[in-house]
C-alpha cells in the first residue's frame, strides 16, 4: 500500500499516495451530462476510475466513490454562455427536460453496467441539491468573492490568487480568450457564473435570494462533493478536457468558501481523451459513436457489433493519461487478445500438474507494481499474458494458487475476467452434445463423410469444436 503513486495533475508529478484518513478514501468523479447517450470517451474515464476503486479495494480500503449526474446547468459552450445542454436536447426530443434526464441516466447506467462497472455508491443529481448551492453561493457572497449583478451571481476570480494553479492559466491568459459576447454584467471578463437568471422561457429554473434561476455548471460539483466527502478530499477524477475550466473553477470556489484550512483536493486524476483519425471523439463534435451502437454495430463507421468486455479489455490495454485512438481493427485485437487469455487460463484449469514450481511472489510484486505506479493496467495485462504462458509452459504443483490470484487481478481489479458460470440446463447442453457427437459417429461408421463434415461445420459456426481421440470425441467451446 505504501509504494502506491498517483500523478497528481495539480504538482504535475507522481507522488507517494497517501489518504487523509487511514484506511478511508474519499473520491469524487464528475459524471455525465445526460441528454445523450454515453459514448467511447465516456466508457474511457469511468472504466479507469473504477480501476482505481477496485484496486483500493483490493488493497484493503474502504472507498467511498461519488459520481455526479448533471441534468441542469451545463451550458452548450462549456462555460457562461449558450443554452442549457438538457433544455435544447428536450426541445429537439419534443420532451420535458427532467424526461430527458432521466431516460439518459437509465441508459447511461445501463451501458456502463454492460462494461461490468461497479456502481458508485452515491450518485447524486445537480437538480436535487440547489440548496446546498445556494448555500455555498451564499458564503462566497458574504466572503467578498462573489457578486450578484442583475439576478446573475459570479465568482469574482481577482480575489483568488491561487486562481489557476491546475491548468496553469492565469488570469491574462482567461481574459485573452475571451469571446465578444461575455456577460457586460461581470467586473472582469474571467469571472464565472455561479448563478443564472432566468427569462420566462426558461423552463428549468428555482427560486434564489437573488431572484428566479438556475446554478452555473461548476457550483454544483463542489456543493455535491464536499456534501457527501468533506471540505478536504483525497481524490478527485475527470477528462482532461474539463480541467478548465471545470476543475480549475470547482477549487477556487471551494477552497475560497471553506478557507485555506481546508485544501479542496488532494490528488486530482486526468484522464487523456479517445480520439478517431487524431482527433478528439465527442458528442459536441458530432464524430462520437455511442456504446450503444458499438454494442449493436448500428454505426456506418462499424462493420459489427462489439462485446463490451472487448471495449473495456481495449480501454485497458493503454494507461490513463495516454491519448487513445480507436479502430476496428485496434478492436479486433483486444478481442483475439482476451479470447486468447480466457481460453489459455480454461485451459489450465484440469492439466496433470508437475513437480515444477511458479514464483507467485515475484508475479504478484510485478503485477501489484505496475497497478502501484499510477494504475497502469497495460503493464498489468502484460504481466499476466507472460505469467498464463509460463503457467502453460510448466504446468507447476502451486498452479491452483497462481490462477487464484491472476483471477482476483483479472477479475476483482481489471475486471476483464470472470469464471463461467454453470448454466441451469447444463445437463440438457451435455445431452444434446452427446447426441449430435453420436449421430457424427454413426455417419463417419457408415462412411458418410459429407454428413460428419456438416454436423463438425455447424457446430464451429456455433463456436463449437469437436475434438477427435483415439479415446473418443469430445467438445469445448472454442477460445
Amino acid at each position: 500500500m505504501e509504494n502506491l503513486t498517483i500523478y497528481n495533475s495539480l504538482t504535475r508529478k507522481k507522488e507517494l499516495f497517501k489518504p487523509i484518513t487511514d484506511g478511508f478514501i474519499g473520491m469524487y468523479v464528475c459524471g455525465p451530462t445526460v441528454y445523450g447517450d454515453a459514448h467511447l470517451g465516456h466508457a474511457k474515464s469511468y472504466t479507469t476510475f473504477d480501476v482505481v476503486v477496485r484496486y483500493f479495494r483490493y488493497l484493503g480500503y474502504k472507498v467511498r466513490y461519488v459520481q455526479n449526474i448533471t441534468d441542469v446547468g451545463h451550458l452548450t459552450d462549456d462555460a457562461d454562455s449558450g443554452e442549457d445542454k438538457l433544455a435544447k436536447q428536450s426541445r429537439l426530443e419534443r420532451l420535458e427536460p427532467m424526461e430527458v434526464a432521466e431516460k439518459y441516466t437509465n441508459r447511461y447506467f445501463e451501458d456502463m453496467d454492460a462494461l461490468g462497472l461497479i456502481r458508485p455508491d452515491i450518485t447524486p443529481r445537480a437538480s436535487g441539491h440547489i440548496p446546498e448551492q445556494i448555500a455555498m453561493i451564499k458564503t462566497l457572497i458574504q466572503k467578498g468573492h462573489a457578486y450578484e449583478a442583475n439576478g446573475n451571481v459570479y465568482f469574482s476570480v481577482q480575489t483568488n490568487p491561487d486562481y489557476g494553479k491546475l491548468s496553469g492559466r492565469k488570469t491574462e491568459d482567461a481574459e485573452a480568450g475571451t469571446r465578444v459576447e461575455t456577460a457586460s454584467d461581470k467586473k472582469h471578463p474571467s469571472d464565472f457564473a455561479l448563478w443564472k437568471a432566468a427569462d420566462d422561457t426558461h423552463i428549468m429554473k428555482w427560486d434564489s435570494p437573488w431572484g428566479i434561476g438556475y446554478p452555473g455548471w461548476h457550483i454544483e460539483c463542489s456543493a455535491m462533493s464536499t456534501k457527501y466527502l468533506g471540505k478536504s478530499f483525497d481524490i478527485h477524477g475527470g477528462g482532461l478536457e474539463n480541467q478548465f475550466p471545470h476543475h480549475e473553477c470547482e477549487i477556487a470556489q471551494s477552497e475560497c468558501a471553506h478557507g485555506k484550512d481546508h485544501p479542496f483536493v488532494r490528488y486530482w486524476m486526468h484522464n487523456n481523451m479517445v480520439t478517431l483519425n487524431g482527433q478528439k471523439m465527442g458528442k459536441s463534435l458530432g464524430n462520437a459513436i455511442s456504446l450503444r451502437q458499438f454494442y449493436s454495430g448500428n454505426h456506418t463507421l462499424l462493420t459489427r457489433k462489439w462485446n463490451p468486455m472487448v471495449i473495456r479489455f481495449f480501454l485497458l490495454q493503454s494507461h490513463y493519461r495516454s491519448t487513445t485512438d480507436f479502430s476496428e481493427e485496434a478492436l479486433a485485437a483486444a478481442e483475439s487478445g482476451l479470447k486468447n487469455l480466457s481460453g489459455m487460463i480454461q485451459e489450465l484449469q484440469d492439466v496433470e500438474k508437475t513437480d515444477a514450481d511458479f514464483d507467485l511472489d515475484a508475479f504478484k510484486k510485478e503485477t501489484e507494481g505496475s497497478l502501484n505506479d499510477d494504475f497502469n493496467t497495460a503493464l498489468a495485462l502484460a504481466s499476466c499474458f507472460k505469467a498464463v504462458k509460463k503457467l502453460r509452459q510448466d504446468r507447476p504443483k502451486n498452479l491452483p494458487d497462481v490462477l487464484s490470484f491472476l483471477k482476483k487481478i483479472l477479475d476483482d481489479v481489471l475486471g476483464v475476467w470472470s469464471e463461467p458460470t454453470t448454466p441451469e440446463n447444463t445437463g440438457v447442453t451435455e445431452g444434446l452434445m452427446d447426441l449430435i457427437i453420436e449421430l457424427r459417429k454413426e455417419a463417419r461408421a457408415s462412411k458418410n463423410w459429407a454428413q460428419a463434415d456438416v454436423i463438425r461445420d455447424k457446430l464451429a459456426d456455433m463456436d463449437i469444436v469437436l475434438e477427435d481421440s483415439p479415446k473418443g470425441t469430445t467438445w469445448k467451446h472454442k477460445s
